[in-house]
């Protein structure tokens, strides 16, 4: 789960998109308020606010949003104890509040609305809001056990690393197949193997890198392997100073024509003294 938050002055603007049913919006939590309406409930925060002539940025909004999977399971109960707890987490309880869900998109999310102002006039300090927010989603996630971002990252980078695993393997096997081969022949070995190899075009025209793409994931080449970067693959594909792709010739950069040209010649020097 993610949790942002800021300090707004717009306090009916922001109800009123909160309850806006066209987003499919339904109020799932409230304190301290009997209003319904944005209108009806913009004007009791304002009540409250006037116990406060300083403050001018002085409704707190907050956007909660579980991950996609959790999203689609938790209830509107379930939702409302969750924007339970993330107030508690914040130290708000004594703050008029109202929420609703969204599940207009694939991701349902909370917009929380929270007046800033206390019932005693107290204004509530809005210090590092955005990391205050992050910090008790986190502790909000785990307390309820639904995943964190913490575990959504972790979850990531377990299936990049298995992604970069798999295109290595099929570059070995394009690059295996023939001692010599061009990058056409390369490009279209890879495709056999269900991964798209996309050339990295800058606005001069010239071949400055590479991408694969492959189950959803679009990845540099040197961030596969380091084996697999645009000098290393030219190096073992192509030696001239532009390369055909798809019937078109296409100039290296000149940086990455001396990158190959540096490994050439230490591959040329290496076998010279036997190593």
């Amino acid at each position: 789960m993610i949790g942002k938050g800021s300090s707004i002055s717009s306090t009916l603007g922001a109800l009123r998109y909160g309850n806006n049913l066209e987003k499919e919006a339904e109020q799932i939590y409230s304190d301290l308020i009997v209003g319904e309406t944005a209108e009806e409930i913009a004007e009791e925060f304002r009540s409250v606010q006037e116990l406060n002539q300083n403050c001018e940025r002085n409704t707190l909004s907050f956007i909660l949003s579980p991950t996609v999977h959790d999203g689609k399971n938790l209830s509107n109960r379930e939702l409302g104890e969750l924007t339970r707890t993330f107030i508690q987490q914040m130290k708000l309880q004594e703050h008029q509040a109202v929420a609703y869900v969204h599940r207009d998109k694939e991701h349902t999310h909370v917009h929380l609305y929270v007046n800033r102002i206390d019932l005693n006039g107290r204004a509530y300090n809005d210090s590092f809001i955005g990391k205050q927010s992050q910090l008790a989603a986190e502790r909000t996630a785990r307390e309820l056990g639904i995943q964190t971002v913490k575990d959504v990252q972790y979850e990531k980078s377990l299936e990049l690393g298995r992604i970069r695993t798999e295109i290595q393997k099929a570059h070995h096997n394009a690059i295996s197949q023939g001692r010599t081969i061009d990058l056409q022949t390369y490009i279209n070995r890879m495709w056999e193997q269900q991964i798209n190899v996309i050339p990295v075009i800058n606005k001069s025209k010239q071949l400055q890198g590479f991408r694969f793409e492959y189950q959803g994931q679009s990845i540099k080449g040197s961030d596969v392997h380091r084996s697999m970067s645009a000098s290393n693959l030219l190096k073992s594909v192509n030696r001239e100073k532009s390369v055909a792709i798809s019937g078109r010739s296409v100039p290296i950069t000149p940086s990455l024509a001396k990158a190959v040209a540096k490994k050439i010649l230490k591959i040329v020097i290496d076998k010279g003294i036997g190593i």
